[in-house]
């Protein structure tokens, strides 16, 4: 168990490491054609940014995690004040079916009875057989 704990470790800090080092010397952009240092003019090039500290690399990691959990909580609010509206829209549409679906029963009942009585077609002997 406490091999395991050590790999899990070590694993985190190598990660840590590689994005460390990434975030302080980005990669250069891909440049097809090579001009001469002395072709490209002194104002087309980037400025080199300065290397970031472990300090400044966690504050980074921290303003992340609370700009996710600000983003999830308002969600969260949102979902939170809009829930009877969805339920209350749920029942609207739940007493509808059933004030269609008795109509409809009524409907089939009432005018069952209340229709007149079609003549009945009179089918010939060899048709049964």
């Amino acid at each position: 168990m406490m091999r395991r704990q050590d790999q899990q470790s070590r694993v985190f800090c190598e990660l840590s490491a590689l994005i460390l080092n990434l975030l302080r010397s980005p990669p250069t952009p891909i440049q097809f054609s090579d001009p001469s240092p002395a072709a490209v003019p002194s104002s087309r090039r980037r400025p080199e940014t300065p290397p970031i500290s472990p300090a400044g690399f966690a504050s980074l990691l921290l303003g992340i995690s609370l700009a996710l959990m600000l983003c999830g909580s308002v969600t969260f609010f949102i979902g939170f004040m809009l829930m009877p509206w969805v339920l209350g829209l749920v029942m609207v549409f739940y007493v509808v079916g059933i004030v269609s679906s008795l109509s409809m029963i009524g409907r089939a009942i009432l005018c069952h009875t209340t229709s007149p009585a079609s003549p009945r077609k009179e089918v010939p002997a060899w048709k049964l057989l």
